[in-house]
Protein backbone atom coordinates (compact mmCIF):
# COMPACT_ATOMS: atom_id res chain seq x y z
CA UNK A 1 0.00 0.00 0.00
CA UNK A 2 2.81 2.43 0.91
CA UNK A 3 4.59 1.71 -2.36
CA UNK A 4 1.46 2.40 -4.37
CA UNK A 5 0.87 5.74 -2.64
CA UNK A 6 4.43 6.84 -3.32
CA UNK A 7 4.77 5.53 -6.86
CA UNK A 8 1.45 6.74 -8.23
CA UNK A 9 2.31 10.48 -8.20
CA UNK A 10 5.62 9.78 -9.94
CA UNK A 11 3.92 7.92 -12.78
CA UNK A 12 1.29 10.66 -12.94
CA UNK A 13 3.95 13.35 -13.34
CA UNK A 14 5.72 11.44 -16.07
CA UNK A 15 2.56 11.52 -18.18
CA UNK A 16 2.47 15.32 -18.24
CA UNK A 17 4.02 17.02 -21.27
CA UNK A 18 4.98 20.72 -21.29
CA UNK A 19 4.71 22.73 -24.52
CA UNK A 20 6.29 26.20 -24.62
CA UNK A 21 5.00 28.79 -27.09
CA UNK A 22 7.31 31.72 -27.89
CA UNK A 23 5.24 34.91 -28.17
CA UNK A 24 6.35 38.51 -27.71
CA UNK A 25 6.03 41.46 -25.37
CA UNK A 26 3.14 41.61 -22.91
CA UNK A 27 2.29 45.01 -24.46
CA UNK A 28 1.78 43.46 -27.88
CA UNK A 29 -0.66 40.96 -29.37
CA UNK A 30 1.51 37.84 -29.58
CA UNK A 31 1.49 37.24 -25.85
CA UNK A 32 -2.30 37.28 -25.31
CA UNK A 33 -2.84 35.27 -28.49
CA UNK A 34 -0.18 32.79 -27.37
CA UNK A 35 -1.98 32.50 -24.03
CA UNK A 36 -5.23 31.78 -25.90
CA UNK A 37 -3.53 29.06 -27.94
CA UNK A 38 -2.06 27.57 -24.78
CA UNK A 39 -5.51 27.45 -23.16
CA UNK A 40 -7.06 25.87 -26.26
CA UNK A 41 -4.56 23.02 -26.58
CA UNK A 42 -3.93 22.25 -22.89
CA UNK A 43 -5.68 19.54 -20.89
CA UNK A 44 -3.89 18.93 -17.60
CA UNK A 45 -4.34 15.60 -15.81
CA UNK A 46 -7.50 15.55 -13.75
CA UNK A 47 -9.37 18.04 -15.95
CA UNK A 48 -13.12 17.64 -16.21
CA UNK A 49 -14.39 16.30 -19.57
CA UNK A 50 -14.60 18.86 -22.35
CA UNK A 51 -18.37 18.44 -22.71
CA UNK A 52 -18.77 19.15 -19.00
CA UNK A 53 -16.97 22.47 -19.08
CA UNK A 54 -13.45 21.12 -18.68
CA UNK A 55 -10.38 21.72 -20.81
CA UNK A 56 -10.71 20.62 -24.45
CA UNK A 57 -7.05 20.27 -25.39
CA UNK A 58 -4.62 17.39 -25.73
CA UNK A 59 -4.70 14.90 -22.85
CA UNK A 60 -1.95 15.55 -20.27
CA UNK A 61 -0.55 18.52 -22.22
CA UNK A 62 0.23 21.77 -20.40
CA UNK A 63 1.05 24.57 -22.84
CA UNK A 64 2.44 27.92 -21.72
CA UNK A 65 2.89 31.27 -23.44
CA UNK A 66 6.45 32.57 -22.96
CA UNK A 67 7.39 36.21 -23.47
CA UNK A 68 10.14 37.03 -25.96
CA UNK A 69 11.54 39.85 -28.06
CA UNK A 70 9.42 38.87 -31.04
CA UNK A 71 9.65 36.95 -34.31
CA UNK A 72 13.41 36.92 -34.78
CA UNK A 73 13.96 35.86 -31.18
CA UNK A 74 11.21 33.24 -31.49
CA UNK A 75 12.89 31.57 -34.45
CA UNK A 76 16.21 31.46 -32.62
CA UNK A 77 14.35 30.06 -29.62
CA UNK A 78 12.83 27.30 -31.75
CA UNK A 79 16.15 26.34 -33.27
CA UNK A 80 17.90 26.28 -29.88
CA UNK A 81 15.11 24.29 -28.23
CA UNK A 82 14.07 27.12 -25.91
CA UNK A 83 10.56 26.97 -27.40
CA UNK A 84 8.49 24.06 -28.70
CA UNK A 85 6.51 26.30 -31.05
CA UNK A 86 6.33 30.04 -31.65
CA UNK A 87 4.52 32.89 -33.34
CA UNK A 88 6.23 34.70 -36.18
CA UNK A 89 5.56 37.30 -38.79
CA UNK A 90 5.19 35.71 -42.22
CA UNK A 91 8.09 37.67 -43.68
CA UNK A 92 10.54 36.85 -40.88
CA UNK A 93 9.67 33.14 -41.08
CA UNK A 94 10.20 33.11 -44.86
CA UNK A 95 13.55 34.87 -44.66
CA UNK A 96 14.74 32.51 -41.93
CA UNK A 97 13.57 29.48 -43.91
CA UNK A 98 15.47 30.58 -47.02
CA UNK A 99 18.40 32.29 -45.33
CA UNK A 100 17.97 35.57 -47.18
CA UNK A 101 17.23 39.24 -46.52
CA UNK A 102 17.96 39.86 -42.81
CA UNK A 103 19.23 36.28 -42.58
CA UNK A 104 21.67 36.69 -45.47
CA UNK A 105 25.10 35.49 -44.37
CA UNK A 106 23.55 33.61 -41.46
CA UNK A 107 22.46 30.00 -41.38
CA UNK A 108 19.19 29.22 -43.16
CA UNK A 109 16.57 27.24 -41.27
CA UNK A 110 14.84 25.00 -43.84
CA UNK A 111 13.60 22.84 -40.96
CA UNK A 112 10.97 25.45 -39.98
CA UNK A 113 7.39 24.22 -40.41
CA UNK A 114 3.95 25.78 -40.01
CA UNK A 115 0.95 24.78 -37.94
CA UNK A 116 -1.34 27.58 -39.10
CA UNK A 117 -1.77 31.09 -40.38
CA UNK A 118 -3.49 33.05 -37.61
CA UNK A 119 -4.43 36.67 -38.38
CA UNK A 120 -3.12 39.86 -40.04
CA UNK A 121 -0.93 42.26 -38.07
CA UNK A 122 -1.06 46.01 -38.66
CA UNK A 123 1.91 48.36 -38.63
CA UNK A 124 1.13 51.12 -36.12
CA UNK A 125 3.15 54.33 -36.39
CA UNK A 126 2.25 56.14 -33.16
CA UNK A 127 3.22 59.82 -33.08
CA UNK A 128 2.85 62.85 -30.83
CA UNK A 129 -0.08 64.99 -31.97
CA UNK A 130 1.71 68.29 -31.33
CA UNK A 131 4.53 67.64 -33.81
CA UNK A 132 2.49 67.60 -37.01
CA UNK A 133 3.79 64.19 -38.15
CA UNK A 134 1.37 63.34 -40.96
CA UNK A 135 3.37 60.69 -42.79
CA UNK A 136 6.48 58.52 -42.57
CA UNK A 137 8.42 61.23 -44.42
CA UNK A 138 7.86 63.60 -41.51
CA UNK A 139 10.03 61.42 -39.25
CA UNK A 140 13.18 63.12 -40.51
CA UNK A 141 14.94 64.78 -37.61
CA UNK A 142 12.66 63.06 -35.07
CA UNK A 143 13.39 60.64 -32.22
CA UNK A 144 11.93 57.31 -33.29
CA UNK A 145 11.64 54.11 -31.24
CA UNK A 146 12.40 51.25 -33.65
CA UNK A 147 12.20 48.35 -31.14
CA UNK A 148 15.04 46.06 -30.03
CA UNK A 149 17.31 43.80 -32.10
CA UNK A 150 15.60 40.44 -32.48
CA UNK A 151 12.12 41.84 -33.07
CA UNK A 152 10.07 41.66 -36.25
CA UNK A 153 8.88 45.21 -35.63
CA UNK A 154 12.44 46.55 -35.89
CA UNK A 155 13.00 44.81 -39.23
CA UNK A 156 9.70 46.08 -40.63
CA UNK A 157 10.40 49.58 -39.37
CA UNK A 158 13.75 49.79 -41.13
CA UNK A 159 12.23 48.45 -44.36
CA UNK A 160 9.46 51.04 -44.26
CA UNK A 161 11.81 53.91 -43.50
CA UNK A 162 14.07 52.84 -46.34
CA UNK A 163 11.11 52.67 -48.73
CA UNK A 164 10.31 56.29 -47.89
CA UNK A 165 13.92 57.30 -48.52
CA UNK A 166 14.77 57.83 -44.86
CA UNK A 167 18.27 56.70 -43.94
CA UNK A 168 19.66 56.09 -40.41
CA UNK A 169 21.41 59.46 -40.47
CA UNK A 170 18.10 61.23 -41.09
CA UNK A 171 16.56 60.50 -37.68
CA UNK A 172 17.50 59.67 -34.11
CA UNK A 173 16.86 55.93 -33.70
CA UNK A 174 16.07 54.66 -30.22
CA UNK A 175 16.22 50.93 -29.47
CA UNK A 176 13.31 50.35 -27.12
CA UNK A 177 10.92 47.46 -26.73
CA UNK A 178 7.15 48.11 -26.63
CA UNK A 179 6.85 48.68 -22.86
CA UNK A 180 9.85 51.02 -22.76
CA UNK A 181 8.66 52.83 -25.90
CA UNK A 182 5.30 53.57 -24.26
CA UNK A 183 7.05 55.11 -21.26
CA UNK A 184 9.41 57.11 -23.49
CA UNK A 185 6.48 58.51 -25.49
CA UNK A 186 4.56 59.45 -22.35
CA UNK A 187 7.62 61.16 -20.86
CA UNK A 188 8.47 63.02 -24.08
CA UNK A 189 11.73 61.18 -24.64
CA UNK A 190 10.77 60.02 -28.16
CA UNK A 191 8.50 61.54 -30.80
CA UNK A 192 7.24 58.39 -32.53
CA UNK A 193 7.30 54.63 -32.22
CA UNK A 194 6.51 51.68 -34.46
CA UNK A 195 4.45 48.71 -33.25
CA UNK A 196 3.62 45.75 -35.51
CA UNK A 197 0.66 44.19 -33.75
CA UNK A 198 -2.88 43.06 -34.28
CA UNK A 199 -5.33 45.71 -33.19
CA UNK A 200 -6.36 46.67 -30.61
CA UNK A 201 -2.90 46.88 -29.07
CA UNK A 202 -2.70 47.43 -25.31
CA UNK A 203 0.23 49.78 -25.87
CA UNK A 204 -1.48 51.91 -28.52
CA UNK A 205 -4.76 51.97 -26.57
CA UNK A 206 -2.97 53.34 -23.52
CA UNK A 207 -1.29 56.05 -25.57
CA UNK A 208 -4.37 57.07 -27.56
CA UNK A 209 -6.49 57.45 -24.42
CA UNK A 210 -4.22 60.26 -23.21
CA UNK A 211 -5.34 62.37 -26.16
CA UNK A 212 -1.73 63.31 -26.89
CA UNK A 213 -0.98 60.67 -29.52
CA UNK A 214 -2.38 59.46 -32.81
CA UNK A 215 -1.45 57.05 -35.59
CA UNK A 216 0.21 58.36 -38.75
CA UNK A 217 -0.68 56.74 -42.08
CA UNK A 218 1.72 54.52 -44.00
CA UNK A 219 0.48 54.97 -47.54
CA UNK A 220 1.17 56.55 -50.89
CA UNK A 221 3.65 55.75 -53.65
CA UNK A 222 6.43 54.52 -51.33
CA UNK A 223 4.09 52.17 -49.46
CA UNK A 224 2.65 50.84 -52.73
CA UNK A 225 6.14 50.16 -54.02
CA UNK A 226 7.01 48.30 -50.83
CA UNK A 227 3.96 46.08 -51.33
CA UNK A 228 5.15 45.29 -54.87
CA UNK A 229 8.73 44.45 -53.84
CA UNK A 230 7.84 42.58 -50.63
CA UNK A 231 4.94 40.23 -51.23
CA UNK A 232 4.49 39.64 -47.51
CA UNK A 233 2.93 43.08 -47.10
CA UNK A 234 -0.61 43.98 -48.10
CA UNK A 235 -2.34 47.36 -47.88
CA UNK A 236 -4.96 47.72 -45.20
CA UNK A 237 -6.19 50.04 -42.48
CA UNK A 238 -6.76 50.40 -38.77
CA UNK A 239 -10.54 50.92 -38.67
CA UNK A 240 -12.34 53.91 -37.22
CA UNK A 241 -13.10 53.57 -33.53
CA UNK A 242 -10.44 51.01 -32.61
CA UNK A 243 -8.49 53.66 -30.70
CA UNK A 244 -9.80 56.71 -28.87
CA UNK A 245 -9.85 59.77 -31.11
CA UNK A 246 -8.25 57.99 -34.07
CA UNK A 247 -10.03 57.66 -37.42
CA UNK A 248 -9.47 55.15 -40.20
CA UNK A 249 -5.72 55.00 -40.81
CA UNK A 250 -4.23 53.35 -43.94
CA UNK A 251 -1.24 51.17 -43.20
CA UNK A 252 0.50 47.90 -44.12
CA UNK A 253 -0.38 44.39 -42.97
CA UNK A 254 1.70 41.24 -42.51
CA UNK A 255 0.48 37.78 -41.48
CA UNK A 256 1.08 36.19 -38.08
CA UNK A 257 1.87 32.47 -38.24
CA UNK A 258 2.26 29.64 -35.74
CA UNK A 259 5.42 27.62 -36.43
CA UNK A 260 7.38 24.62 -35.13
CA UNK A 261 10.45 22.64 -36.12
CA UNK A 262 10.29 19.80 -38.62
CA UNK A 263 11.36 17.21 -36.04
CA UNK A 264 8.49 17.99 -33.67
CA UNK A 265 6.56 14.78 -32.92
CA UNK A 266 4.10 14.22 -35.76
CA UNK A 267 1.35 12.71 -33.64
CA UNK A 268 1.63 15.44 -31.02
CA UNK A 269 1.39 18.23 -33.60
CA UNK A 270 -1.56 16.46 -35.22
CA UNK A 271 -3.38 16.28 -31.88
CA UNK A 272 -2.48 19.91 -31.05
CA UNK A 273 -3.77 21.12 -34.42
CA UNK A 274 -6.98 19.10 -34.08
CA UNK A 275 -7.58 20.38 -30.54
CA UNK A 276 -6.87 23.99 -31.50
CA UNK A 277 -9.47 23.98 -34.29
CA UNK A 278 -12.08 22.02 -32.31
CA UNK A 279 -15.48 23.70 -32.32
CA UNK A 280 -15.42 23.50 -28.52
CA UNK A 281 -12.61 26.11 -28.56
CA UNK A 282 -14.43 28.57 -30.83
CA UNK A 283 -15.94 30.55 -27.97
CA UNK A 284 -12.56 30.75 -26.24
CA UNK A 285 -10.98 32.33 -29.34
CA UNK A 286 -13.94 34.66 -29.92
CA UNK A 287 -14.03 36.00 -26.38
CA UNK A 288 -10.35 35.92 -25.45
CA UNK A 289 -9.09 38.70 -27.75
CA UNK A 290 -10.40 40.76 -30.66
CA UNK A 291 -7.85 39.11 -32.97
CA UNK A 292 -9.03 35.71 -31.79
CA UNK A 293 -12.21 36.25 -33.80
CA UNK A 294 -10.11 36.47 -36.97
CA UNK A 295 -8.40 33.13 -36.33
CA UNK A 296 -10.43 30.84 -38.58
CA UNK A 297 -9.95 27.34 -39.94
CA UNK A 298 -10.97 28.62 -43.39
CA UNK A 299 -7.89 30.89 -43.50
CA UNK A 300 -5.47 28.58 -41.67
CA UNK A 301 -3.52 27.89 -44.86
CA UNK A 302 -3.61 31.38 -46.39
CA UNK A 303 -0.23 32.93 -47.10
CA UNK A 304 1.91 30.36 -45.30
CA UNK A 305 5.57 31.12 -45.92
CA UNK A 306 7.08 27.83 -44.74
CA UNK A 307 5.84 24.27 -45.45
CA UNK A 308 3.27 22.64 -43.22
CA UNK A 309 4.40 20.30 -40.48
CA UNK A 310 3.42 16.73 -41.37
CA UNK A 311 1.23 16.45 -38.27
CA UNK A 312 -0.65 19.64 -39.09
CA UNK A 313 -0.99 18.57 -42.72
CA UNK A 314 -2.56 15.31 -41.61
CA UNK A 315 -5.25 17.25 -39.76
CA UNK A 316 -5.97 19.60 -42.68
CA UNK A 317 -6.32 16.61 -44.99
CA UNK A 318 -8.90 15.13 -42.62
CA UNK A 319 -10.67 18.51 -42.45
CA UNK A 320 -10.86 18.67 -46.25
CA UNK A 321 -8.68 21.74 -46.68
CA UNK A 322 -6.00 19.71 -48.46
CA UNK A 323 -6.68 16.77 -50.73
CA UNK A 324 -5.12 13.59 -49.31
CA UNK A 325 -2.31 11.84 -51.20
CA UNK A 326 -3.24 9.61 -54.09
CA UNK A 327 -1.27 6.46 -54.73
CA UNK A 328 -0.25 5.60 -58.28
CA UNK A 329 1.34 2.13 -58.72
CA UNK A 330 4.48 1.98 -60.79
CA UNK A 331 4.17 0.16 -64.13
CA UNK A 332 5.19 -3.49 -63.93
CA UNK A 333 8.39 -4.08 -65.87
CA UNK A 334 8.98 -7.10 -68.12
CA UNK A 335 11.35 -8.51 -65.54
CA UNK A 336 8.66 -8.37 -62.90
CA UNK A 337 5.98 -10.16 -64.95
CA UNK A 338 4.52 -13.02 -63.02
CA UNK A 339 6.00 -11.84 -59.76
CA UNK A 340 4.06 -10.85 -56.64
CA UNK A 341 3.14 -7.20 -57.10
CA UNK A 342 2.11 -6.67 -53.49
CA UNK A 343 5.56 -5.32 -52.66
CA UNK A 344 5.69 -2.92 -55.60
CA UNK A 345 6.74 0.60 -54.66
CA UNK A 346 4.17 3.38 -54.95
CA UNK A 347 4.73 7.05 -55.59
CA UNK A 348 2.68 9.49 -53.59
CA UNK A 349 1.55 12.89 -54.72
CA UNK A 350 -0.47 15.39 -52.77
CA UNK A 351 -2.66 17.66 -54.87
CA UNK A 352 -3.69 20.74 -52.95
CA UNK A 353 -6.63 23.04 -53.37
CA UNK A 354 -5.57 26.35 -54.99
CA UNK A 355 -6.17 28.42 -51.84
CA UNK A 356 -3.78 26.23 -49.88
CA UNK A 357 -1.00 25.85 -52.41
CA UNK A 358 1.72 27.42 -50.32
CA UNK A 359 0.85 25.35 -47.30
CA UNK A 360 1.88 22.16 -49.03
CA UNK A 361 4.85 23.47 -50.95
CA UNK A 362 8.44 22.82 -49.99
CA UNK A 363 9.56 26.19 -51.33
CA UNK A 364 8.24 28.45 -48.60
CA UNK A 365 6.62 30.83 -51.12
CA UNK A 366 3.55 32.88 -50.36
CA UNK A 367 0.19 31.52 -51.46
CA UNK A 368 -1.72 34.78 -51.33
CA UNK A 369 -0.64 38.39 -50.87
Amino acid sequence: MSFMLIAAPVAFAEDVRLFRIGTGSTAGTYYPIGALIASAISRPPGSAPCDEGGACGVDNLIATAVTSRGSFDNIEGLVSGRFDSALSQADIAAWAYRGDHVFTGKKAYPQLRAIANLYPEHVHLVVRRDLGILSVSDLRGKRVAIDRPGSGTRINTLLILNAFGIEPKDFDSVELGPEAAITALLEGEVDAAFFVVGYPSVAVTELAETGNFTIAPISGVAANQLVLTNRFYTPGAVPLGVYHGVGTIPTLLVGAQWIVMEDADEDLIYRITRAFWAESNRELLNSGHVKGRQIRLQTALDGLTVPLHSGARRYYEEAGLIEPPTVTPEPVSDAAEGSDTSSDKAAETAPVKPDAAAAASDTGTVATD
